[in-house]
C-alpha cells in the first residue's frame, strides 16, 4: 500500500494504493460483495473499504500477506 497516503475518500482511492495483483483480488472482493447486496452504499470507515445497508455491512482491507474480511 502506498505508505504516504493515510486517508483515502472511497474505495477506489484505498485499492490504487496496492500492487496490481493486489487490486485484482481487492477488485474481485467488492465486486463479490456488491452482487451479494446491491442495494449497499460503499463508503470507507476505519480506514477500510466498507458496504452499508442500514449500518455497516461487511469491511474489507488489504494488508502485506493476507485480504481480511469483517462482517459486521
Amino acid at each position: 500500500m502506498n505508505s504516504t497516503k493515510s486517508t483515502f475518500t472511497n474505495i477506489d482511492e484505498y485499492i490504487a494504493g496496492f500492487s496490481e495483483e493486489t487490486q485484482v483480488l481487492l477488485q474481485s472482493m467488492r465486486q463479490t460483495i456488491r452482487n451479494a447486496a446491491p442495494e449497499a452504499n460503499e463508503k470507507i470507515s476505519y480506514m477500510m473499504p466498507t458496504f452499508d445497508l442500514n449500518g455497516n455491512l461487511v469491511h474489507f482491507a488489504a494488508y502485506k500477506n493476507h485480504i481480511g474480511f469483517y462482517p459486521a
